[in-house]
């Protein structure tokens, strides 16, 4: 080495263990790139100096540069199997060229050919940046006039490619710790949260709090809403972010969801209306399925531990559902056993019944209105469940009796009384229901009972399928369904259809059956020949027969009370058979 070289080769050494020690300094990423370019810049002199990378795409762009060199050029990305770039990536190994444009040791790509003219790009230096075996990118020095490339200059810039190739190294591990760390802390962070929820939700049930209390926990602490369904689906009222009762239907979006989460045990998710999420946990107890809780929020809000949660707040809940169900069972049937006894032992109340509903906080000498509640739909011990709620909050009782669902309390205004629990009855079912009250005269619920129950039968056969009333609205009907007034009934149709009563007892037949069909058809032979698959001339003999027995022109002389008649009787089979 002459000893003009020996002072150059110390300065570049030096130069370059600088820049090493640097560059080990760095951790974040872009501060790693753009030192590299820089005292790579230093080191080469050349005009200008650019670092490239390939992206997740395969293609090769710049991400730092030193020097004079235009934006545009910066912005370009080629293919990474093309140009010199290409060269060097394939073979991982220094390339240089002295004029680009005119080179045919390269593969040219148009593009960036175009860029090269503009930038007046001519001799090119590229030396890859390997990792773990591995092309990961190229430095470039790059000159507007054209040149050689010397092997001490290659040496130089490879040399400080190597280095520079751990550094980014050490730079991508460095980020990528700093991202494990802190997603490891949001992850901490997010079980502390869910703990500290978790503990919250066991002091609420603890302190003696409601499923309701839990559902307005999780909703100040999730955001958004919180919806406790029950077996049914139904969950009129649930709890937002703001402490707020939400009343109204969820959307039939929910069903597949609730079903879903009812089917796997799991959280399950869907989309609402526009911009909402609803998450559903069924709640369930073994076999038992209890319910399901809806967490409703902006969509893209909350995460997996937030819908975690939301799945053990379904544990607690239940435990809390079913310790209130076992506590409501009880009630019920001391309520239920209270009632059966009144009714047994009426009229009247006896010493021991008068202690027994006063320690409930009842007042039996102001149990002065039963009510009995029907529906198709629903069967009476289900519906006394219902009847139960009204009468806890009313200070009655409620249970089934004789097959009927049945309730006796407290009232002052009868109609108005009778009018709520149907309104209340028709919300909770969201079907329809009939409810009769009758006012107990004398402590006498028994006979109020059965009253209300004959008016009910009654009130259906009329068609009157979703209404409530007292027995005193439907008095016209009284003799149907009042048994101390059943004499009048048996003396008014003694007079209007008795005979054909009779002539049926005696022959067997059904001439009262026949005529009845014929006024529903109104007066329509054919209609009503069809209806009792008769033929016609049949069915105009009967017709003729009944003339006979009742012994005048029943299609011209007293057609309003034969109807009449004949409607009564049916409502006495109605009112009077089994319930």
């Amino acid at each position: 080495m002459t000893s003009e070289a020996e002072p150059r080769r110390r300065r570049e050494l030096a130069s370059l263990y600088a820049t090493v020690k640097s560059l080990t300094a760095l951790g974040e990423l872009d501060q790693v790139l753009q030192s590299i370019v820089h005292h790579a810049h230093d080191l080469i002199g050349t005009d200008f100096t650019y670092l490239s990378l390939v992206g997740a795409d395969g293609r090769l762009s710049a991400r730092a540069s030193e020097g004079t060199i235009s934006a545009e050029f910066l912005a370009a990305a080629i293919p990474a199997t093309v140009g010199l770039g290409g060269k060097v990536l394939a073979s991982k190994s220094p390339h240089w060229v002295r004029d680009y444009a005119t080179s045919t040791l390269i593969q040219h790509d148009p593009n960036f050919d175009r860029l090269v003219v503009t930038e007046e790009l001519v001799a090119l230096l590229g030396v890859p940046l390997v990792i773990r075996g591995e092309a990961v990118g190229a430095l470039f020095a790059a000159d507007r006039a054209e040149r050689s490339f010397q092997a001490e200059e290659i040496a130089l810039l490879n040399a400080f490619a190597d280095h520079a190739a751990v550094a980014l190294d050490n730079a991508r591990l460095y980020e990528a710790s700093r991202t494990a760390l802190r997603e490891l802390r949001v992850a901490y962070r997010k079980i502390e949260r869910a703990q500290a929820i978790h503990e919250a939700l066991t002091g609420v049930v603890l302190g003696g709090g409601t499923p309701g209390d839990v559902a307005q926990h999780l909703a100040d602490q999730l955001g958004g809403s919180v919806t406790l369904l029950d077996r049914t689906g139904a969950g009129p009222v649930h709890r937002d972010s703001a402490a707020n009762p939400c009343r109204g239907p969820l959307g039939t979006d929910l069903a597949e969801a609730v079903e879903d989460a009812r089917r796997t045990g799991r959280c399950t998710t869907s989309s609402g209306a526009v911009g909402t999420d609803h998450s559903v946990a069924a709640v369930q107890a073994g076999d038992s399925y209890l319910g399901a809780l809806v967490w409703s929020r902006p969509a893209g809000a909350g995460d997996d531990t937030d819908l975690r949660t939301l799945e053990r707040a379904t544990h607690i809940l239940g435990l809390l559902i079913l310790k209130e169900r076992a506590v409501a069972e009880a009630g019920e049937r001391l309520s239920g056993e209270l009632l059966t006894e009144l009714m047994v032992g009426s009229p009247g109340i006896g010493p021991a019944q008068r202690a027994r509903t006063r320690a409930r906080n009842i007042d039996a000498d102001r149990l002065e209105l039963v009510v009995v509640a029907d529906s198709p739909a629903v069967a009476p011990a289900d519906l006394a469940r219902h009847l139960h709620d009204i009468a806890r909050e009313r200070a009655g009782l409620a249970g089934e009796h004789l097959g009927r669902a049945t309730m006796i309390l407290p009232s002052t205004d009868d109609e108005r009384t009778v009018a709520k629990v149907h309104t209340g009855l028709r919300r909770t079912l969201g079907g329809p229901v009939i409810v009769v009250g009758e006012r107990a005269s004398g402590h006498d619920w028994a006979r109020a009972h059965a009253l209300a129950g004959r008016c009910g039968a009654v009130m259906r056969a009329l068609g009157h399928t979703d209404a409530g009333a007292t027995t005193r609205r439907y008095a016209l009907y009284a003799m149907v369904f009042d048994p101390e007034r059943a004499g009048e009934l048996d003396r008014f149709l003694a007079g209007s259809i008795g005979s054909l009563l009779e002539y049926d007892r005696r022959r067997g037949t059904d001439l009262v059956g026949t005529l009845s069909a014929y006024y529903v058809h109104r007066a329509n032979v054919a209609a009503t020949a069809r209806a009792l698959h008769l033929h016609v001339n049949t069915l105009l003999k009967r017709l003729d027969r009944v003339g006979t027995v009742l012994g005048f022109d029943w299609r011209h002389e007293n057609d309003l009370e034969l109807q009449l008649g004949l409607r009564l009787h049916q409502l006495r089979a109605v009112a009077t058979g089994p319930s």
